[in-house]
């Protein structure tokens, strides 16, 4: 389906097997890693990423790789070199960014599953923009050896597939080992809470959904959302901005212009704001893990709205799309991005788990993915 600008490359593999795409920030050998941008050396990669070399000793196949949003910084995945990837399940909506191209191939049914990258959203948004599960692992759970780095603080590699179990055979290819049966949980065991103050300002099919979803739990105090919000920006932004200086400062024509906002934003971060958040950032992990204390998963909204058009998305008529996001990539733990069984766009819920809890947490996604798939028929 080329019409989806999702794959930049397909491999020659032969043989049977679980079928996967690659985002194209992570190195397959004998495949050039773009990362989205005109910058890169056209030069094949000569060993695979880490993630790449662990799933193929389990018999994985890599189809080909995906198109992404330039350098990987951004929502909406539209590439000015390699085209807009364009969303499967509501044409004319963005897929979310920046592994828009994964998300869309697994949707699209391209692959069994697809890797992706997530620094402050970039599995989870178009997870939920595509109606696919997508995993942001615990962060460092996951070797990051041959993936084109944004933020040495945040960036994580996680899997995405079309349902929680083909996500959970995805995490144990990456790393290496042979999945384990899946482990059936009743909801009603379970201890689920939101976050007390965090949501708002959703749009109506959000706001309908989260609400029925999300119906009698308790609330947890967590941090406040903006604020972690800021922090995030104040060392992601200056971290991509250091890794991308000498490009943006020698050829900034050939950055496009939101991703170029960005970095430029990252080099007018003060060094003492860059190193202010860095020292909450221990602390606001320790607040949220004792908050988490007692319940099994947090749920909190993946988007502020469903898909939007991409001039929506550039406007942001309901605030930033990553609000959710990146603040839960300041604690990191692992999460989730599960669909709700809604009628129209798709709808995502983030399912925040302990931290080296991923076994949990898909226990946990098991059982909600069931409940709602029941109450949905």
């Amino acid at each position: 389906m080329p019409e989806l600008h999702a794959f930049l490359a397909v491999t020659e593999e032969d043989g049977e097997g679980v079928v996967v795409a690659v985002k194209d920030n992570i190195d397959v050998r004998g495949f050039v890693t773009t990362v989205g941008s005109e910058l890169r050396p056209r030069i094949p990669a000569r060993r695979d990423a880490t993630v790449v070399a662990n799933l193929r000793r389990q018999g994985h196949l890599i189809v080909g790789k995906t198109n992404l949003h330039e350098w990987a910084l951004g929502h909406t995945s539209a590439n000015p070199h390699f085209g807009s990837v364009a969303n499967p399940r509501v044409p004319g909506r963005i897929p979310g960014g920046s592994s828009g191209g994964s998300a869309a191939a697994v949707a699209a049914g391209l692959c069994d599953w697809a890797l992706g990258t997530d620094t402050g959203g970039s599995i989870r948004n178009p997870a939920a923009f595509c109606g696919v599960v997508g995993l942001r692992p615990s962060q460092g759970l996951i070797s990051r050896r041959g993936i084109f780095t944004n933020s040495f603080t945040f960036d994580t590699v996680g899997p995405m597939a079309r349902d929680v179990d083909g996500v959970a055979l995805g995490l144990s290819a990456m790393m290496g080992r042979t999945p384990g049966a899946p482990v059936a949980r009743s909801l009603s065991d379970l201890k689920l809470a939101i976050p007390e103050g965090w949501v708002q300002g959703l749009d109506e099919p959000v706001a309908r959904a989260w609400a029925k979803a999300t119906r009698g739990l308790p609330e947890v105090r967590l941090p406040a959302l903006m604020p972690m919000f800021e922090l995030y920006d104040h060392i992601a932004l200056p971290e991509a901005a250091m890794i991308q200086r000498q490009d943006l400062e020698s050829s900034p024509d050939s950055y496009g212009a939101d991703v170029r906002a960005r970095l430029m934003k990252g080099l007018g971060i003060p060094a003492v704001d860059y190193l202010y958040a860095l020292s909450k950032l221990a602390s606001l992990r320790r607040q949220t893990r004792r908050a988490l204390q007692g319940i099994d998963a947090l749920l909190v909204p993946t988007a502020p709205c469903a898909a939007p058009t991409l001039e929506e998305a550039l406007a942001e008529p309901w605030g930033p799309l990553g609000r959710f996001t990146r603040p839960l990539s300041m604690t990191g733990l692992p999460v989730l991005n599960l669909p709700l069984p809604v009628q129209g766009a798709p709808i995502g819920i983030q399912v925040v788990g302990h931290f080296g809890g991923e076994h949990g947490l898909l226990e946990v996604a098991r059982a909600l993915e069931r409940s709602w798939l029941a109450s949905h028929d």
